[in-house]
């Protein structure tokens, strides 16, 4: 039997076995009918939940948990998306039993304004507008945790975020006060 012959068989093999395997799993995971559906009409959409005491959130911006007439925009200060989202953060958090103590990972994005009366920087003026969002977060960030108690963190610039928000926050939390 040549190797081509036996390498098609046991991917279909494979296949096979995965499709079996793996079709429970993903229809379990589909809501049942009659289930709400998210605004847009999709699925029920899941970004914050516990699973075996850890508190995972995601998408955490500077206008989450503020009314539409509150909200900001991404022609305001830098600094006033790092408060807004660290103080949803740790309402989050705090709803879903934990503290920023207790936080963790984050994964931190942020991004460049994007408004048609704030020219995009290029090059190194680009990097340098990076690094000042960045040292504006690091001055803001410390604020919210204990002395040395501040969770490991990436930090990444991206084109975009959705909602008006020019900073997003991602991670897990350890759940001290289990909720009902």
């Amino acid at each position: 039997m040549q190797i081509n012959v036996r390498r098609r068989y046991f991917n279909k093999f494979a296949t096979m076995i995965a499709a079996a395997t793996g079709a429970p799993i993903l229809f379990a995971q589909q809501a049942p009918a009659g289930a709400p559906a998210s605004p847009a009409g999709g699925a029920v959409r899941r970004s914050s939940h516990v699973h075996d005491g850890i508190y995972y959130f995601s998408g955490t911006g500077s206008n989450d948990g503020y009314p539409k007439d509150d909200h900001v925009l991404v022609t305001d200060p830098f600094e006033k998306h790092v408060t807004r989202t660290m103080d949803a953060l740790k309402k989050s958090l705090e709803r879903a039993g934990c503290t920023m103590d207790t936080i963790l990972h984050l994964e931190v994005f942020l991004c460049l304004p994007h408004a048609d009366s704030i020219p995009m920087p290029t090059g190194k003026a680009r990097f340098d507008a990076h690094k000042a969002q960045y040292d504006a977060l690091n001055k803001i960030y410390g604020t919210y945790f204990s002395p040395g108690k501040a969770p490991s963190r990436a930090c990444m610039a991206v084109e975009w975020i959705p909602g008006d928000s020019l900073i997003e926050i991602v991670g897990s939390a350890l759940v001290v006060t289990p909720t009902p």
